[in-house]
């Protein structure tokens, strides 16, 4: 299994702490100790990853938040940190469990692709445009936009293994997903507000 620089492969760092038997929830702050002393792209993934999928109502509430703060701070250069409000919000470990069992043969297949080319596109100043762009995509993931967070999360999980990675085509292919994302959603709100137009001309005339 590919290992990150220094240590286990992230897969294997999501596993051992959902199989850790020791603790009843899985706190926020878990995740942030458990990966801290890796590239915030690790901790971008692991916060943008669950809101990628289908059938996870509520995690864009617990994650959403985090992910907007980490996507700042790649943005601006900044390390690691949530406040303890954040740091605090938690789900069972059995959730957990089934949320990494669903994420990890993704990213297990990921990280066999990843590696390091075309690095400029993962290295400051480049760095720190997919910090915005993924800033700008995590405020969105945190809207109540119908279908309007899973391809921004999509398009943040593959920003953030590319950082992660130094994988300048991982870059290359999340912002093509990004563009992808912002269409999607702004045609949702437009289709949106033409019916609330559509509806108060019919309610008012």
């Amino acid at each position: 299994m590919k290992e990150l620089p220094g240590g286990p492969a992230l897969s294997e760092i999501l596993q051992a702490l959902a199989d850790d038997d020791s603790r009843e929830r899985i706190a926020v702050g878990d995740l942030l100790t458990a990966l801290a002393d890796r590239a915030l792209g690790a901790l971008l993934f692991v916060f943008a990853c669950p809101n990628a999928l289908p059938a996870l109502p509520g995690t864009s509430v617990i994650l959403g938040a985090p992910l907007v703060l980490l996507a700042a701070q790649l943005a601006f250069k900044r390390q690691p940190w949530l406040p303890g409000f954040i740091a605090r919000r938690s789900m069972a470990r059995a959730d957990f469990q089934a949320l990494i069992a669903r994420i990890r043969p993704w990213l297990q297949r990921a990280e066999q692709m990843l590696r390091p080319r075309a690095s400029a596109w993962a290295l400051p100043p480049m760095e720190y445009l997919v910090g915005l762009v993924c800033l700008v995509l995590a405020i969105v993931v945190l809207l109540p936009i119908p279908l309007g967070n899973m391809l921004p999360a999509l398009a943040i999980s593959m920003l953030a293994l590319g950082i992660l990675e130094r994988d300048g085509y991982w870059i290359i292919g999340g912002l093509v997903t990004a563009v992808g994302a912002a269409a999607l959603v702004s045609g949702v709100i437009f289709a949106s507000v033409q019916a609330l137009l559509f509806m108060a001309m019919k309610f008012f005339g």
